[in-house]
């Protein structure tokens, strides 16, 4: 196990000129890089405006492929920098959509992608209308800099995901996020910690900042440690780098004093699956 990283989350306020999106974006990425993040994750759909605030067809012009405008971007901006960089986008792959994570390697290429699961359906979230539960699983990505899972936003509130990341062996899971209500800021510390805390793994929170019609995107990025305490953050409101440095070896040094993972009885947790509501 490597003994620490350094990381980074991008705070940035996205606008509707997805160039302006890219060049601010790969700017605060060199700029974290320049500062020692090896590992650096953007906030959830970065390159277009928050667009699900509202139904309407002619917002799905926004969905990109892989080989589209912004992972390519980001696979050359990844490569410059020399770490590895978690970009968030809207995915179109044939006929279906996506809210998905591609995870980029410091080299530029695409180690793969998370699709999100969790798709909410609320005023200004109106993320069903968009996309598609996500069909991948949970994957995890073995990086130079240590293992590496994504959620998105409203995952953060379903433990099972990051449950069964801990169970897959990752490190830190990074989760970007576009919350704009400022008093659910706390709800949103509490469930990224309790998870850290449960199992024993780092949890990266990383949200958009800025105006955009009714909703402000308050930021306030963080980080939670293994043993559920804030290790960085929370930030402000305002674009640029959060950083925070990971002890990799506090993993297992919380894990062997709070033995959760080894406690637990998969044989008795059937109903998860089985009770319908």
């Amino acid at each position: 196990m490597k003994g620490s990283v350094k990381t980074a989350g991008i705070q940035m306020s996205p606008t509707a000129v997805r160039a302006r999106n890219l060049k601010v974006a790969g700017s605060l990425i060199a700029a974290a890089a320049e500062r020692g993040a090896r590992v650096i994750c953007l906030p959830q759909l970065f390159s277009t405006p928050w667009f699900p605030a509202v139904i309407s067809k002619d917002n799905f012009r926004w969905a990109e492929p892989e080989d589209g405008e912004t992972v390519s971007f980001l696979r050359e901006a990844a490569r410059r920098a020399g770490s590895v960089v978690i970009a968030p986008i809207f995915e179109r792959d044939g006929g279906r959509f996506y809210n998905t994570a591609f995870v980029i390697d410091e080299g530029g290429a695409v180690l793969g992608r998370y699709r999100k699961v969790h798709v909410p359906q609320l005023p200004f979230w109106e993320e069903k209308a968009y996309f598609s539960p996500g069909d991948l699983g949970f994957p995890v990505f073995e990086t130079s800099f240590g293992t590496v899972g994504v959620l998105l936003c409203w995952d953060v509130f379903f433990p099972e995901g990051f449950r069964i990341l801990a169970l897959k062996g990752v490190q830190m899971v990074f989760v970007p996020t576009a919350s704009a209500y400022v008093h659910s800021r706390r709800k949103w510390e509490r469930a990224a910690a309790a998870s850290a805390q449960a199992n024993g793994i780092y949890v990266f929170r990383v949200n958009r900042t800025g105006s955009e019609g009714e909703q402000e995107f308050y930021g306030a990025s963080f980080c939670a440690g293994p043993g559920g305490d804030l290790v960085e953050g929370p930030a402000g409101a305002s674009e640029g780098v959060v950083l925070a440095d990971l002890d990799l070896h506090a993993i297992s040094a919380v894990r062997n004093e709070w033995v959760f993972l080894k406690d637990r009885r998969p044989d008795q947790y059937g109903e998860l699956t089985e009770v319908k509501r």
